[in-house]
């Protein structure tokens, strides 16, 4: 034996042979069905494998990646987000507690019917779901559109749905749901045939801002119309498309009294009794 050779057999003895057998493995080093080192050193020795440094990305890019595993995985893109997460997995560069955190996420990843849920949303074929409200009441839905969205710390399926029963917003939005991921029912979720729509249904809206906020105010992809006028004060009128009077009540009563619902009356008239209900409510005796 030369002395390159007991050169490479005096690295190899001193290294972690589970672990070279496992990089062996990964690579398709073997003889027979069993790791070959010998296979692995040769082929890094005649650069067929590169090795490259596991600790020189920058606290900026995994900050992107783990950001970019929680974005994947709230579109319901849960593919991408296990191969996202895997690929941190992989570096050495992960604090203790970060690590721990992918290793969960990829021990535990979102059911498989997440991943059919987004399967017939990327081809826009309808499907039907089952889903348990908060009474414990199990509800059927045809569903013709769908997307992911969150809302106030959770994920939901708006969709638009054949059925209506029991839905309590305005009329023109009766088909719209907004169904909470951690209710619906893995058995339930199925394809169908039929026409995918190409949205929700809509209801434009007009509201005026006043005060710091008609200046600070920044224009969403849902508003139509968005226009500063010259008015004493200043006064910006908004029209925007929305999907749910419920979240939209919600976000407009933060910023209550700065925000005005101008029309349609329907939508005014329910922010106008939420505010006579907080205002009873706070003006009875304790």
């Amino acid at each position: 034996m030369n002395k390159k050779s007991r050169a490479i057999n005096l690295s190899i003895s001193e290294l972690d042979k589970a672990q070279l057998e496992k990089i062996a493995l990964e690579f398709g080093m073997k003889w027979g069905n069993r790791p070959n080192i010998s296979k692995l050193v040769e082929a890094i020795a005649r650069r067929k494998l590169v090795i490259a440094p596991n600790n020189d990305w920058s606290e900026t890019l995994i900050t992107a990646l783990k950001q970019a595993v929680d974005a994947l995985t709230d579109a319901g893109k849960i593919e991408e987000a296990l191969v996202v997460a895997d690929l941190l997995l992989q570096r050495s560069e992960l604090s203790l507690p970060l690590r721990a955190e992918v290793e969960r996420f990829l021990g535990n990843p979102p059911p498989a019917w997440r991943i059919e849920v987004n399967r017939y949303i990327c081809r826009e074929q309808p499907f039907q779901l089952s889903y348990q409200d908060a009474t414990g009441k199990l509800w059927n839905f045809t569903v013709r559109h769908a997307k992911v969205v969150p809302h106030e710390e959770r994920q939901y399926l708006d969709c638009w749905c054949e059925e209506t029963e029991g839905n309590q917003d305005v009329e023109q939005l009766h088909h719209n749901w907004s169904l909470r991921l951690d209710r619906i029912s893995e058995a339930g979720v199925f394809p169908l045939t039929g026409k995918w729509r190409s949205n929700l249904a809509e209801l434009p809206v007009e509201m005026h801002i006043f005060g710091r906020l008609a200046f600070a105010y920044k224009t969403r992809n849902e508003d139509t119309e968005s226009e500063l006028l010259p008015t004493s004060p200043p006064m910006r009128r908004v029209v925007r498309r929305i999907s749910s009077t419920y979240w939209f009540i919600r976000e407009v009563l933060r910023d209550a009294p700065d925000i005005v619902i101008v029309s349609p009356e329907s939508v005014r008239g329910r922010l106008k009794q939420k505010i006579i209900s907080f205002y009873e409510r706070y003006d009875m005796e304790i």
